[in-house]
């Protein structure tokens, strides 16, 4: 039997192939660095539906990525014959789950991709009253609160017209210009691959129990959403080369739960008999 991950390995990679090639091909993904459009809606928000950010699977699955993988996967493992509810599997989601922390939330103090961001020469920008964006220090970013001429003043000591024209305004800053690597595209694939790897534990175990059942199909069912938002997410948005890179830390992230120290250690035949 081909091996589960082998095979949505390589379905994974030709779709975000092919998705990356039809952006550039008719120029339809957005350049979520440049902080002139990052903000505004995608120009083909209103023709295409996967381009909107509003769209249901944008709002209520792609952003909580981690949240469904999680939830799923526990569920799958509960239900899991008893031999196969082993520690490595949970090891394994504690590993992934440490590293979607360590990527997009906290590395000791920023995550990595904001420092990727800062890095690669981004910088922390606020958008005025006005309209114009105004560079203010990266420890706003890392902050992760808004910020305006009330609650940091030494921030816009030098816009003027903020503190005289709109004195209680505020806005949450953002990084920009830097690489900002594609974070969904890098959450879709390490979720994809490390669901893959734990359905591999149901094969060959049949009859399930019908709640068992229920859990395959849910993953089963939540690997075809994934590769959805992979591909939209291909076409619509992030640079190639951010796309690129956040399919490779997806990878890395993925690999990470293949070390040798999660594999599970099955006695050899002379201890059996």
């Amino acid at each position: 039997m081909a091996d589960l991950r082998r095979v949505i390995f390589a379905v994974l990679t030709a779709v975000i192939l092919f998705g990356t090639a039809y952006s550039v091909l008719y120029d339809t993904y957005l350049d979520t660095s440049n902080p002139l459009i990052s903000n505004l809606s995608h120009p083909l928000s209103r023709s295409h539906y996967f381009a909107n950010k509003s769209n249901p699977l944008n709002v209520y699955f792609i952003k909580k990525a981690w949240g469904w993988t999680s939830g799923l996967f526990l569920i799958l493992w509960a239900t899991s014959p008893p031999q196969k509810r082993t520690a490595q599997r949970l090891a394994k989601w504690a590993t992934a789950t440490g590293v979607w922390v360590l990527f997009t939330m906290w590395f000791f103090g920023p995550s990595i991709m904001d420092r990727l961001i800062v890095a690669s020469g981004g910088a922390c920008m606020v958008k005025l009253p006005s309209g114009e964006l105004a560079t203010i220090p990266t420890e706003a970013c890392f902050a992760g609160s808004a910020v305006g001429p009330t609650s940091h003043p030494h921030f816009f000591s030098q816009i003027s017209q903020v503190a005289t024209q709109a004195p209680d305004w505020n806005a949450l800053p953002r990084l920009h210009r830097g690489h900002d690597v594609s974070g969904h595209v890098f959450l879709l694939t390490m979720s994809i691959l490390f669901l893959a790897d734990q359905l591999r534990a149901s094969q060959g175990f049949v009859p399930w129990s019908m709640l068992h059942r229920v859990a395959i199909f849910a993953n089963v069912a939540l690997v075809g959403i994934w590769f959805l938002a992979s591909y939209t997410t291909a076409v619509y948005f992030h640079s190639p080369l951010e796309k690129l890179t956040g399919y490779i830390l997806g990878l890395i992230g993925f690999g990470l739960t293949q070390l040798s120290v999660f594999e599970e250690h099955r006695p050899s035949k002379t201890q059996e008999s």
